[in-house]
């Protein structure tokens, strides 16, 4: 099932739409189905949004083998594997400029500066990824795949600055896992997780994985709901083309974790990323 939602201006989900359509759309994020948001195009031209795409590929791999590679060589020789850090973020910065991305953050107000939270996100393109370790205002960590973390490189690089899989597929792994996010929260960090497990297509908003709720849950740390706007549009998934533009990241009230359970979490943390995504 996938539910379609108006673009209507809005920030509520109850004020979008006619009762018969906000009953369908309640029903889909209490059931964790598949939503679809209207989609938005460019108005340039293909080929120049193709030419930026492997323009932005381009500058990442040069970004890895010209100052990654030598960075980990140098810092893990000296053992000072973090001061990989304050570079990653450099170049997640530096990446987004590349590829025409200005950022506009809003909701920094609703976040104590010294708590630390699992940020949870909505993603569409690779362009999320760097908006949010470098956006958020805060040092952070982040949950990938576990493919990535065998690319050459960046594997490499993923380890030094906290960004790390969860296997739950092997309980021990997991337990290792969660040991470690916990350790890493209590030391200052926050977290980022792209609840979905993988890149929606435009205009979606995919059903959540429940691994980021257990690292709430388990951790003690707030969930702050985050929506990520117009990256669909700019560098969406299978669209092979990139566009200048405006990333749009909205930081949500955070959500108390405590006396919670998983799926009364994920409903609430989606329902707000939803609303928020409904608002355009």
């Amino acid at each position: 099932m996938t539910m379609s939602v108006p673009n209507v201006r809005s920030n509520a989900v109850d004020n979008l739409m006619s009762d018969h359509e906000q009953q369908d759309v309640a029903l889909a994020i209490r059931e964790n189905k598949k939503l679809a948001f209207p989609l938005h195009e460019s108005s340039k031209s293909r080929i120049s949004g193709k030419l930026r795409y492997w323009w932005c590929w381009a500058v990442a791999g040069t970004l890895l083998l010209v100052v990654g590679m030598p960075a980990l060589l140098i810092f893990g020789i000296i053992n000072k594997k973090m001061w990989i850090y304050p570079i990653t973020r450099w170049g997640a910065n530096l990446w987004l400029k590349a590829c025409g991305a200005t950022v506009k953050v809003s909701g920094k107000e609703h976040l104590p500066a010294d708590e630390s939270f699992v940020f949870i996100s909505n993603h569409r393109s690779y362009l999320d990824t760097a908006t949010l370790f470098f956006f958020t205002g805060r040092k952070l960590g982040l949950v990938a795949k576990k493919e990535l973390l065998k690319v050459p490189v960046l594997g490499q690089g993923m380890h030094y600055v906290n960004i790390f899989a969860i296997d739950r597929s092997n309980p021990e792994k997991a337990r290792r896992s969660m040991e470690k996010a916990r350790k890493v929260l209590e030391s200052g960090y926050s977290f980022g997780v792209f609840a979905e497990g993988t890149r929606a297509m435009p205009g979606e908003l995919l059903p959540f994985k429940k691994g980021a709720f257990h690292l709430a849950l388990q951790t003690g740390a707030r969930i702050v709901p985050v929506a990520i706007k117009n990256t669909d549009w700019m560098m969406g998934k299978k669209t092979g083309a990139a566009y200048a533009g405006t990333v749009e990241m909205a930081l949500l009230p955070p959500i108390e974790t405590a006396g919670r359970d998983v799926e009364e979490l994920l409903r609430e943390t989606r329902g707000a990323i939803a609303a928020e995504l409904a608002a355009l």
